[in-house]
């Protein structure tokens, strides 16, 4: 899984864009479940870069959404 760039974000259909964010979701929980039982993250950068990634999807979602007229 790489991390995506705000271009590629753009480039997917809403439906990958969705599954991608759920995909990170779950990446996000298991680093933190990690973190919290007192592991060791194999990348400690990786929440942050993670968190970032899934607020950019969110971000051309709602761009999306306001395009279409449903932000209002």
């Amino acid at each position: 899984m790489t991390l995506l760039r705000i271009e590629e974000i753009r480039r997917m259909s809403e439906t990958e864009q969705s599954e991608e964010l759920e995909s990170l979701l779950k990446d996000l929980m298991r680093e933190r479940g990690v973190i919290a039982t007192g592991g060791s993250p194999d990348n400690p950068g990786r929440v942050g870069e993670i968190r970032k990634t899934i607020a950019r999807i969110k971000t051309v979602q709602r761009e999306a959404a306001r395009s279409r007229g449903a932000g209002r």
